[in-house]
């Protein structure tokens, strides 16, 4: 069953999906296709659902950022593409190493930190 819903002016597409005994879903391939996922995806747990996207999605964040700063330091050409594959491969095991820290941190109960207070948004 599929359904067009129209979401803050972009149009999205709601789809009924079975979740197998092992916990297992099956993305369907007109979504799978049109979002360009690959051999991962980002899981997300928020208030009232999990958020899958593909995991390029937030790579193609830090990839804008990544090349502001280097543009921005004054890196160009032929340097500035060494520079941002440098970079580029610093993002996955950083995000990695957090996640682990935050595991660890949650785990152990000390601090009993709001989410909002660790990752809070700079202005």
């Amino acid at each position: 069953m599929s359904q067009l819903q129209s979401v803050r002016g972009s149009r999205t597409e709601r789809k009924i999906i079975s979740v197998s005994v092992k916990r297992q879903l099956t993305i369907p391939q007109k979504f799978f296709e049109a979002l360009g996922f690959d051999n991962e995806a980002e899981c997300i747990l928020q208030d009232d659902g999990i958020l899958i996207r593909p995991l390029q999605a937030m790579g193609n964040y830090f990839s804008e950022q990544i090349l502001s700063d280097l543009i921005s330091q004054g890196y160009e050409g032929q340097d500035l593409l060494v520079k941002f594959k440098e970079y580029s491969g610093n993002i996955r095991p950083a995000v990695v190493q957090l996640i682990e820290e935050t595991d660890s941190f949650a785990e152990s109960g000390d601090g009993k930190v709001a989410l909002s207070e660790l990752f809070s948004v700079e202005v």
